[in-house]
């Protein structure tokens, strides 16, 4: 059997059901094609669980570590990892049951199976009750990404974990090791330091969140260490030896010297993620994807093959959530003759570990590397009464911006909600607006957004 469509999505993520209902709302008859994750990794095994974990274990070590200077008097408080991992999966359930909800009520077909492109307007999808065969006008990529394996250390999931098995975990580990300082690396190896395992973070550059502000990164490394996660940096990690004890992980220094054992109970690798395109049979219809294996694109997310699109973490740039859900808008838009666009200087970047990092635009480092002339303003929170109030006093703020005509090209986050207030500096950017704009914007009193107006209010 054949169906015929204006739109088919493949990939029910961030990118592809957003996509899937703005097409709709354009106008168009649309299939949605996945295996059955609808929400994609975000919502099943990335952004969502992982945020639920990290918000019940903010809370059991800040009622672990006592909250006598509130005047609340805690006794025999104790874990429940399996009440802990029920939550994160009703939220996960409910989520989940949302997007099904959307899709009926936009009228969007869903169809659940695996998906292979056959051509430019054909694609056949491997369900439970056999092959069927859809066609359409376009064909959109959405399949998003999958963690990186490393040759030497093998996903296992029971020893050696990818983040999906360090999301489901059914007891706290002894000792964890953490291969990679990123987001994913630092946000899960805070988890379950709350929770009680001895973390240590192995990362092969000279600091964590490679590629973010350097100043950021020096207070989020000692905030971390104070928490009591531990860091080898210069290192890799280059192979591991499972026995009935656990793991020994071999622990190479990047610039020569002794190799060692790190013996561990479980190793977490978190080295990031690559586009997923597995099954999709993109070589046997001759879409051009690049070495790394992302799919090239032009600037209106189309291949190379008429009719074909792609966006998300299948093609070059940030692998983030609201990146593919911008594209998937752009991307409809623009086949449907709407003009449309994705501001690639206005992404913003969040790391939940406590406190919060969130950033937006260039740091110093790519300033000075594009030869920008820029003035730079900071602010401590501990400045901010707010944040006294709330405990949150440790971190800063920073603008970034133009020398000449004062435009805001960048702020840093690291502090008490970063995650919500980069969104007003989010918005700085995409509207050029200048450091006295966001310095003369009156801000409620008292609030931590208080701190980007004192900072922009420093720029000079």
């Amino acid at each position: 059997m054949s169906q015929a469509y204006e739109l088919i999505v493949i990939g029910a993520g961030p990118g592809g059901y957003v996509a899937a209902v703005r097409a709709v709302q354009l106008g168009m008859r649309v299939a949605c094609v996945d295996k059955g994750w609808v929400g994609g990794t975000c919502l099943q095994a990335g952004c969502i669980p992982s945020k639920a974990l990290l918000e019940s274990s903010q809370r059991f070590h800040e009622i672990h570590a006592g909250l006598g200077d509130h005047g609340i008097v805690t006794e025999g408080v104790r874990l429940d990892l399996s009440a802990m991992m029920t939550r994160k999966q009703r939220i996960v359930d409910t989520m989940t049951k949302g997007i099904h909800g959307l899709f009926k009520g936009s009228k969007i077909d869903y169809v659940e199976g695996t998906a292979r492109v056959a051509s430019a307007s054909q694609v056949e999808v491997t369900t439970a009750d056999g092959v069927q065969s859809l066609t359409a006008e376009k064909i959109l990529l959405a399949t998003g990404s999958v963690p990186v394996e490393l040759p030497d250390l093998p996903f296992d999931g029971t020893h050696i974990l990818s983040s999906t098995e360090a999301l489901a975990l059914d007891q706290v580990p002894a000792r964890l090791a953490v291969v990679g300082a990123g987001a994913i690396g630092l946000e899960l190896g805070s988890v379950w330091a709350r929770l009680g395992s001895e973390v240590q973070v192995i990362e092969f550059t000279d600091g964590v969140l490679p590629g973010m502000d350097a100043e950021v990164c020096t207070q989020v490394q000692r905030q971390l260490k104070r928490q009591g996660l531990s860091f080898e940096l210069a290192t890799s990690a280059a192979g591991a030896q499972i026995d009935a004890e656990g793991v020994n992980l071999t622990l190479v220094p990047r610039d020569g010297g002794e190799e060692r054992q790190l013996a561990c109970d479980r190793v977490l690798v978190a080295v990031g993620r690559r586009p997923f395109a597995q099954g999709l049979g993109l070589d046997d219809v001759g879409v051009v994807c690049d070495e790394r294996g992302f799919v090239s694109v032009d600037e209106n997310y189309r291949t190379n093959l008429e009719g074909i699109y792609a966006i998300g973490d299948l093609t070059p740039g940030p692998m983030l959530a609201h990146k593919a859900e911008a594209e998937a808008v752009v991307a409809v838009e623009r086949m449907a003759g709407v003009a449309a666009s994705v501001n690639y200087d206005a992404v913003p970047n969040v790391v939940y570990i406590h406190p919060e990092v969130a950033s937006v635009g260039l740091s110093e480092e790519d300033a000075a590397e594009a030869g920008e002339d820029i003035r730079v303003g900071k602010m401590l929170f501990r400045a901010n009464a707010r944040a006294h109030a709330m405990d949150g006093i440790d971190g800063f703020i920073k603008v970034i911006a133009a020398a000449d005509f004062d435009r805001v090209l960048g702020v840093h986050i690291f502090g008490p909600q970063a995650s919500h207030l980069i969104a007003e500096a989010v918005l700085a950017l995409e509207m050029c607006a200048s450091a006295e704009d966001l310095a003369r914007t009156m801000h409620a009193h008292p609030t931590l957004s208080e701190v980007l107006r004192e900072a922009a209010a420093h720029v000079g």
